[in-house]
């Protein structure tokens, strides 16, 4: 894990979105760093900046809960949108889930619904699941 915090650094260094996504999550979970959840935000905001969708939705992920910032589920939901228009299927499911719970912004299960198809379209197995749910009822 240390040899791999070292490349992901040199990577994050020369500006690469995946390796500070990857570094960041080195420090989100103390893997081969000590553990910095501040630090893991900073780098996923450094590529969320960049208009990295996963970082988008790992920077999301912490401003939901407060893992190394403060919470801000607004935040969140604009992060979570930033990447779903992006076509990333965490992101829609995850922002599907903040409009069907009402995290962050007004409920809303039409808006839901329709994320949930997406990402279930793209081959997300929880929204797939949770939509052949729906039809068992």
């Amino acid at each position: 894990e240390v040899k791999a915090a070292r490349l992901f650094r040199k990577a994050a260094k020369q500006g690469s979105s995946n390796g500070q996504v990857y570094l960041g999550n080195c420090f989100l979970e103390g893997r081969g760093v000590v553990q910095d959840q501040e630090e893991a935000v900073k780098l996923y905001t450094q590529a969320s900046d960049r208009g990295f969708a996963n970082a988008q939705v790992a920077l999301g992920n912490c401003y939901q809960v407060g893992i190394g910032c403060t919470k801000n589920e607004e935040g969140a939901v604009k992060l979570y949108r930033l990447a779903a228009e992006q076509g990333d299927a965490v992101a829609q499911w995850t922002l599907g889930n903040c409009y069907r719970y009402s995290h962050g912004t007004a409920q809303d299960n039409a808006t839901a619904a329709r994320l949930f198809r997406q990402a279930a379209d793209q081959g997300l197995t929880e929204a797939q699941n949770y939509i052949g749910g729906r039809y068992m009822l």
